[in-house]
């Protein structure tokens, strides 16, 4: 209660007279005022209480704001302006390349026997193709292609085998004859380049892979049916698989997750190699090591990648060059995720073959280049491959 109020009851005698009006008056606008005081209080503690919850509201994206300010000053401060680099003498102009490094990286890709569409586009007995994704493959990660003519003389294949920094050895059916002979007599040449001290990589994709299996245990028998055509999967990796050195390296962690989640990866064989008869045969075993796994249609699970241990030599069962490149199948993965695997894949091969001391004439590698060839459309059929490579004669 007022203190004016305790005040006047305690001095004011006892008296049987009723209070005078004037009295009544002031009691009662004494009431008022203090009514007044306390609604004025209340209406300014609600519009403080009003104000502090909007500062709470406004305060974190305040602060937020200028964390990113701050964070894009100190980023601009690495940052030359114009006019400020050329003030500093002292800075460099660009970075110098590795001189160890070869920046015009060219890669070899075998041709495969055939026109690539059962005769509809060439019926040619010397006809032998290379699909044009394979091509856009090797050139997306910065290299070009020299194409290595299976069925051409010997002399003249190896002479194309000595411009290039690396081979591809690609999918396809052709598995006994010359196509064969030539696939091992290259993949031998290989391995002595390497041996003598030359960073040569190789990349054996699907036929490919099951080739190289057969050629080192010297047992065509090492390959077991598997239900694995035209359809995508995941990749299951190894225990413990320690991934530096690998075609998986520079993959973000968020990528390599999704390969083991989600259905990145290409399948189109009937054969392979299940983890038990890999781990079985001493060939296999102490020339590769198992990178990933898959399963097929009937969840049987075969061996998808692998690494040579002493050789820069990496075999895939699956197709990274599809996701990208090509588009006659339903199944081929499209989604960004799908071809950040083929952009991944791509750029380990690329980025072995600059590591290649081989320095060939420029002149040499201009006439030999796969520019020197047309491709040609087959992709009306809505399977297969949408583009070739068909080499039936000399270059145009």
């Amino acid at each position: 209660m007022p203190s004016n109020f305790l005040s006047d009851s305690a001095s004011t005698p006892t008296s049987n007279h009723p209070p005078s009006d004037s009295s009544v008056t002031a009691a009662s606008s004494s009431s008022d005022s203090s009514s007044d005081a306390l609604s004025l209080t209340s209406s300014s503690s609600s519009v403080a209480s009003r104000l502090s919850e909007m500062w709470n509201y406004l305060w974190i994206p305040f602060m937020i704001s200028l964390s990113k300010e701050l964070s894009l000053a100190k980023a601009q401060s690495g940052i030359f302006l114009p006019g400020e680099f050329e003030a500093d003498s002292s800075s460099p102009r660009c970075t110098e390349p590795e001189p160890r490094l070869n920046y015009r990286p060219v890669i070899g890709i075998l041709s495969h026997p055939g026109d690539g569409a059962s005769g509809r586009l060439s019926n040619a007995t010397n006809a032998s193709y290379i699909a044009a994704s394979y091509v856009k493959f090797v050139e997306s990660a910065g290299a070009r292609v020299i194409p290595l003519i299976y069925n051409e003389p010997p002399d003249i294949l190896f002479q194309k085998l000595n411009l290039v920094n690396g081979v591809l050895f690609t999918g396809g059916w052709c598995k006994s004859g010359r196509y064969r002979e030539v696939v091992e007599k290259i993949f031998k040449k290989i391995l002595e380049k390497n041996d003598a001290g030359d960073h040569f990589p190789l990349y054996a994709i699907c036929l490919g892979f099951e080739l190289i299996s057969v050629i080192l245990t010297k047992d065509r028998s090492i390959l077991e049916p598997f239900n694995a055509a035209d359809m995508a999967s995941s990749l299951q990796f190894t225990k413990d698989l320690n991934i530096e050195g690998t075609v998986f390296q520079r993959f973000p962690p968020d990528l390599l997750k999704k390969l083991s989640t989600d259905c990145l990866a290409m399948q189109n064989h009937r054969y392979g190699i299940s983890p038990e008869r890999f781990q079985e045969n001493q060939y296999l075993s102490s020339f590769f090591k198992i990178l990933t796994t898959c399963k097929d249609e009937d969840d049987k699970v075969y061996v998808s990648t692998l690494q040579g241990r002493n050789y820069p030599v990496t075999a895939f069962q699956w197709h990274p060059e599809k996701n990208a490149f090509e588009w006659g199948y339903p199944t081929i993965p499209h989604s960004e995720d799908a071809i950040q695997v083929t952009q991944h894949v791509a750029n380990y091969l690329v980025s072995e073959a600059r590591k290649s001391l081989n320095r060939p004439p420029t002149q040499k590698v201009l006439d030999n280049l796969i520019y020197n060839y047309k491709t040609t459309y087959c992709g009306r059929a809505g399977r297969g491959y949408d583009e070739v490579y068909i080499f039936t004669r000399s270059p145009m």
